[in-house]
């Protein structure tokens, strides 16, 4: 039987908002945050290529990373690397790699993900992929995932869904997306119940994306035809003046939250988003004290709710902190409390040192 079964994984983002461990010259998706042997983009690829074939896997990534991508991914052949000469935004990765695909197979549908998440179950996530893909198959919308959200969380999106209306196994229709409310509206989601966190990875057919972008976009109108013309030629690259005519958009809010038909998958896979220091705290393990020691040996006194990563080779002794972020990268070290971390990336400091490698 023929698989018509595609992924696109998203690995051109800065990581800024992980300073200073990740920075612009070398984002968190090719660390190894947790100590497990293999990089974010790694651990990605190999839990997808569980279920979809290794030829049919695509990475979208920012020109300066394609070093990077090639290091780590040396079995991802060069024409499956999409890059992204400038940032214009999640739509035009996901637009261009739609293009891409479809040109290689007009029965495609594709499953986009990022590939900064911890996944917890992966027998699950690959049962609950394969439902996704299932239920695209026969659907002319577009699918999104969620999982259920285990506090009133803020730094994530969240999705609401029609619980009176189920379509398949776990899978409703979407009432409507939030992106990272304030601490009462995620209090009152918790409430409702009929809330999930936006894990962020979605599933769709080639020609709804293309449809849906002609009708959602305007400017995409014209620049699909010139796309479906630079994936005629034997190398499509996109070149910088051609992709800056681009809107910087994201795919969320121009297609998935206006797409007639929309529905989410309730996930039970077990899902974090490594994007911030508050994240990281709030879903890696910790001990009894509540610190957690992300791949860093330490010995901690009297403290309590800290979050500390060093480099190898480095040793944290502690004593007397609670609710700070200790972490350290090339030189540069942080120690921050836990509440002001976010901040930092607005002082001057992180602007002087945040393309220092």
């Amino acid at each position: 039987m023929e698989n018509h079964n595609y992924c696109l994984i998203l690995a051109g983002g800065s990581g800024s908002r992980l300073w200073p461990i990740s920075l612009v010259s070398h984002p968190k998706q090719f660390m190894d945050l947790m100590g497990k042997g293999k990089t974010m983009i790694q651990e990605t690829f190999d839990r997808v290529s569980q279920f979809i074939p290794h030829d049919h896997i695509f990475i979208s990534t920012n020109l300066d990373y394609l070093p990077l991508v090639y290091e780590q991914l040396p079995q991802v052949d060069d024409t499956h690397i999409l890059e992204e000469p400038i940032r214009r935004g999640t739509l035009s990765s996901v637009a261009w790699g739609t293009v891409v695909i479809a040109k290689k197979d007009p029965k495609a549908q594709i499953m986009v993900t990022p590939c900064d998440h911890m996944i917890q179950d992966e027998s699950v996530y690959q049962q609950d992929m394969h439902t996704a893909f299932q239920f695209i198959s026969t659907h002319e919308g577009m699918l999104v995932t969620g999982v259920r959200p285990s506090r009133p969380e803020t730094g994530y999106g969240y999705i609401q869904m029609d619980e009176t209306n189920s379509l398949g196994k776990d899978i409703f229709r979407v009432m409507s997306f939030t992106e990272k409310p304030n601490a009462d509206f995620a209090k009152m989601f918790i409430e409702e119940g009929n809330f999930l966190w936006n894990a962020g990875i979605f599933f769709y057919k080639v020609d709804v994306m293309l449809s849906n972008l002609y009708r959602l976009v305007p400017e995409y109108q014209v620049e699909i035809p010139r796309m479906m013309a630079e994936a005629e030629t034997a190398d499509p690259k996109l070149v910088p003046e051609f992709f800056s005519s681009l809107p910087n958009l994201n795919v969320d809010v121009s297609v998935l939250e206006r797409c007639e038909n929309t529905y989410v998958l309730s996930g039970h896979f077990g899902w974090a988003d490594v994007g911030t220091w508050a994240n990281l705290y709030n879903d890696a393990p910790a001990d009894g004290q509540g610190n957690v020691l992300m791949n860093t040996k330490g010995y901690l006194y009297d403290c309590k709710d800290n979050l500390v990563r060093l480099p190898q080779g480095r040793i944290a002794v502690l004593k007397g902190l609670e609710g700070y972020v200790v972490a350290e990268e090339d030189g540069i070290l942080m120690i921050c409390p836990r509440e002001d971390v976010a901040a930092m990336r607005k002082k001057h400091i992180y602007t002087e040192f945040s393309d220092k490698k």
